[in-house]
């Protein structure tokens, strides 16, 4: 069932997707365009039913100011407009219109219908994944985390074993990490999956590298020709799914849409790969991701995964990694997550985990002098990861925690609890 629409074009506002987000809380579907859209490309978007021009005062974006096509006000969409002065084809409001005055354009003006849920959305993104891949075979990289996982099982849902997914174990997973997607994926959902280990390999090129930006480097280039090498012992492969969201396009435009705004392209795969993207939660808030998610059956563990960096571990064992401090990273981080599921801090804490610093210190462990390594946990929470507050864990629980560390990970004399917002700080170390 293909849902109806209302456009919302970027005339400089910084509330586009708060505008966009209230109107798909009414039940309603919502995008964001760019102020440049033309006719053709407004009439080519689906059951379009309303335009809002979103604008500051002097619509400016970017520096520059801009206008409104005057054909769109042609094509005979019900237009309204935020922020500047309207001309006679907009009906003018101040501010973003309340609910009130929102339902009442949406509904009583556009005639559009609440039809925007996780089950049509689903529906039409079979139907859409059938249509543009057809015969050909779709590979995926799939890593565990929430928007991967949710593309894999949009995709295994309209065209099964046609999808191929790679997952690819760098040696920085969590504990366990790979062994679920497997046991998920393979074992539960029936996917087409090729498992790749390469610990060793991404260890081995990490040997002795200090330098943050540069282990990231390493880890993400290293992934991409593993990627790679496996495209190359696979026939018929023609596309490529991606776990790309609406803040992704948003913030940073992609190769296959526009951007609404000029950001740096994030884009990290190489042009020379040649796959036609297929990206079916292009148009999802991480949110709406996550319903989706639910709505296809994927276990409630892996749709609210923690937020995890692509570089996994690598960047919580601090400094160059050793293998017995990552080691310790991941033993302590497993034994973090189990207990603040026991407290139920694992629905409350936005993200939580532990690092590892690569310098030791004097300590005393088994009646004897120890000069091992310290444990550090972080626990945060905030609304959209640009600024953090620290989680006020209950003294029980760190006590508890603490004790575990220091009795079952090998190598460690000193737990401590990471006490720093963000700013000054960042949420990760590296």
């Amino acid at each position: 069932m293909k849902q109806d629409m209302i456009v919302i074009l970027d005339l400089g506002s910084t509330e586009n997707t708060v505008l966009a987000r209230q109107i798909r809380d009414l039940g309603v579907y919502s995008e964001i365009h760019p102020h440049d859209i033309t006719a053709d490309e407004l009439k080519k978007l689906d059951n379009v039913k309303g335009v809002i021009l979103n604008g500051g005062e002097n619509r400016i974006v970017d520096g520059k100011a801009v206008e409104v096509r005057p054909e769109l006000y042609e094509l005979g969409y019900p237009v309204i407009s935020v922020d500047y002065p309207s001309s006679e084809c907009e009906t003018k409001f101040d501010k973003l219109p309340d609910e009130a005055a929102l339902k009442h354009f949406v509904f009583d003006v556009c005639g559009a219908e609440a039809n925007w849920n996780m089950k049509n959305f689903i529906e039409d993104q079979v139907e859409l994944i059938r249509r543009q891949v057809g015969d050909g075979k779709v590979l995926l990289a799939l890593s565990g985390g929430v928007d991967s996982s949710v593309v894999a099982a949009l995709l295994i849902k309209a065209i099964g074993r046609q999808l191929v997914c790679v997952h690819v174990n760098h040696g920085l997973m969590r504990k366990n990490e790979s062994e679920s997607v497997i046991q998920v994926f393979r074992d539960q959902l029936h996917a087409n999956l090729v498992y790749v280990d390469a610990s060793e390999r991404f260890l081995g090129k990490l040997e002795h590298v200090a330098d943050p930006e540069q282990k990231r480097k390493i880890i993400g280039g290293e992934f991409i020709r593993v990627l790679e090498e496996e495209a190359r012992k696979l026939e018929g492969i023609e596309f490529l799914g991606q776990g790309t969201i609406y803040p992704d396009i948003i913030e940073s435009g992609t190769k296959t849409a526009k951007m609404v705004k000029s950001h740096h392209n994030v884009g990290g795969l190489p042009e020379d790969l040649q796959f036609k993207l297929v990206e079916p939660l292009k148009q999802l808030f991480k949110d709406e991701v996550r319903a989706c998610g639910v709505e296809l059956g994927l276990p409630h563990s892996m749709v609210y995964r923690q937020p995890f960096p692509g570089p996994g571990l690598g960047v919580r064992c601090l400094g160059a990694i050793t293998r017995d401090r990552l080691e310790a990273v991941r033993e302590s981080d497993a034994i973090l997550r189990e207990e603040f599921a026991k407290a139920g801090l694992d629905k409350k804490v936005w993200q939580y985990f532990t690092v590892v610093p690569d310098f030791k210190s004097v300590g005393v462990k088994n009646n004897a002098r120890s000069f091992d390594y310290m444990v550090i946990i972080r626990a945060i929470n905030t609304v959209d990861a640009m600024s953090a507050t620290i989680e006020r864990v209950d003294w029980d629980v760190l006590e508890t925690i603490t004790q575990r560390i220091l009795a079952e990970v090998h190598n460690v004399n000193r737990v401590c609890y990471d006490m720093s917002p963000k700013p000054p700080a960042t949420i990760e170390f590296e």
